[in-house]
């Protein structure tokens, strides 16, 4: 029997090495795809994988089931861990919309063998899409940008050419009408 995400991070809060290990061959290459898309360079994402583990290690009693997935947990890191290094480096990505942007936000490493976790990804996946096409268009695409592309608000307005704040309120309405429909399951897929 595998143990669950959340025993797993039980354990690594006891300072238990190897759930730490067991953790990072299930999602380490999932960490690595989500940095090496934000930042587009091998070396930088493997230090934010690293990175993302190592504040795992420090922080695993601070995650809080309630609040998402240990999955959704790690991207989260990952996502802020690849900004943080973007916004250092003053450089962003190509700058090009990814084709399928969630395709690395699945369960894509170590864990194939469970075929229960695959549906459950493929699932989740799909009703993330689903939810996606159902905001506005120009909602839609700030949340592309932040979330896929990794840029602030200001700098969403500047590549929108809009002002700050109706990038703002678009990002807000965005999240809210988003978190609305995954939680009432009122999915249509326009």
């Amino acid at each position: 029997m595998f143990p669950s995400d959340e025993d797993l991070l039980h354990q690594i809060a006891s300072a238990q090495s190897n759930a730490l290990a067991i953790l990072y061959d299930r999602y380490g290459r999932l960490v690595f795809s989500l940095s090496l898309r934000m930042v587009g360079n091998t070396s930088a994402a493997e230090e934010i994988t690293q990175d993302v583990f190592v504040q795992v290690w420090n922080n695993a009693a601070t995650y809080q089931p309630a609040l998402g997935k240990v999955t959704t947990w790690l991207t989260s890191i990952t996502r802020y861990r690849s900004i943080d290094l973007l916004r250092r480096r003053n450089v962003r990505p190509d700058g090009h919309m990814l084709e399928d942007p969630l395709e690395d936000l699945v369960l894509s490493g170590g864990r194939e063998e469970l075929p229960e976790v695959q549906v459950e990804a493929k699932t989740d996946k799909q009703q993330v899409r689903l939810a996606l096409a159902d905001l506005p268009e120009e909602q839609r695409a700030v949340l592309f940008l932040a979330y896929f592309q990794g840029l602030s608000q200001p700098e969403m307005a500047a590549a929108l050419n809009q002002p700050l704040g109706t990038v703002k309120t678009r990002v807000r309405l965005g999240l809210q009408k988003l978190r609305r429909i995954l939680e009432d399951g009122e999915l249509t897929g326009r």
